[in-house]
């Protein structure tokens, strides 16, 4: 969707974050949070996914979801892409009170070009991510192919409940990012 001309040239991967929230305007700070990492001098957003919604998984007692991912090219790290996603949180107002339970945004690095990654912060590709409809469905819509695991996206896809996951949006009738 950007690009940044002029550049030297770095060694760039792709990057897969899946957005998610279930409180206020998910959506707007959904557009919000992708703007926060495409304005990024080091992340050109390349992608974004159709908008989902998902109903709430682990704690289910909380209104239902939406998602979407993006395909981002950088040559940030890992840990400091992490830091970037923190931040759009930050700026969305996140406040983690409870492990599953409701928030304004949820940004979750799902996969690295790059390759495996696994520090005390941060485990990619995301550990559970061959589990979860909800982060694989908008994946697909960008990259069916892409291997996780030995496996396809769509392979793990398959395998998952998907039932109660609806396509709500198109990329282009919901993020606005040009």
């Amino acid at each position: 969707m950007s690009t940044r001309s002029g550049e030297a040239a770095k060694a760039r991967s792709r990057a897969w974050i899946g957005l998610g929230g279930n409180i206020g305007d998910v959506e707007a700070a959904m557009r919000a949070a992708v703007a926060h990492l495409g304005g990024h001098e080091r992340i050109d957003v390349e992608a974004v996914s159709a908008l989902y919604s998902t109903p709430p998984w682990g704690v289910t007692d909380q209104p239902g979801f939406l998602n979407a991912c993006t395909r981002l090219i950088t040559d940030l790290r890992p840990e400091a892409l992490l830091d970037v996603c923190l931040a759009a949180e930050a700026a969305q107002d996140r406040v983690r009170e409870q492990k599953w339970g409701p928030r304004t945004i949820d940004l979750d690095i799902l996969a690295f070009e790059a390759g495996s990654y696994s520090s005390a912060r941060l485990q990619v590709p995301h550990p559970r991510l061959a589990e979860r409809a909800f982060a694989l469905a908008p994946l697909a819509d960008l990259d069916p192919g892409l291997l996780v695991g030995g496996r396809t996206v769509s392979q793990w896809l398959a395998e998952c409940d998907t039932s109660g996951i609806e396509q709500l949006k198109s990329a282009v009738d919901w993020a606005d990012l040009d």
